[in-house]
């Protein structure tokens, strides 16, 4: 039996809960937290947990309207904090994962460099 390289849809959400995926997924874990589009998978990732509740919102009482905007409401929170505490939940998911946890895009690191070089050029160091 060979090893999977992607989780399984039921990995996938206990990968979203914060699980570990088996090491032989250890690439596409990478891919995941620093490879391109990371930024929207993360915030896809961050509102599966809460599907259930924004789920249950439209089981109170009351017009629609309402419902939706508790939903709103709460994705728009979700979205906030899923967002400030971005980087650190990846570093906590790489370190779990056996990577690294100061790991980056490498097209993020060469920009950095980049404009770091071009800086330092402009304002040496006296």
């Amino acid at each position: 039996m060979t090893a999977r390289r992607r989780p399984n849809p039921i990995q996938w959400l206990g990968y979203c809960f914060g699980r570990t995926l088996p090491h032989s997924m250890q690439d596409w874990v990478r891919n995941d937290l620093v490879g391109e589009w990371a930024v929207p998978r993360h915030l896809i990732r961050g509102m599966v947990p809460f599907l259930p509740i924004f789920a249950a919102f439209f089981l109170f009482p009351g017009p629609v309207w309402l419902n939706a905007s508790m939903t709103l409401l709460g994705v728009i929170l979700a979205m906030f904090y899923s967002v400030a505490y971005m980087a650190q939940n990846r570093s906590r998911r790489l370190e779990r994962h056996g990577l690294p946890p100061d790991l980056e895009n490498p097209k993020v690191a060469r920009r950095r460099a980049s404009e770091q070089a071009s800086y330092e050029k402009l304002h040496p160091h006296i």
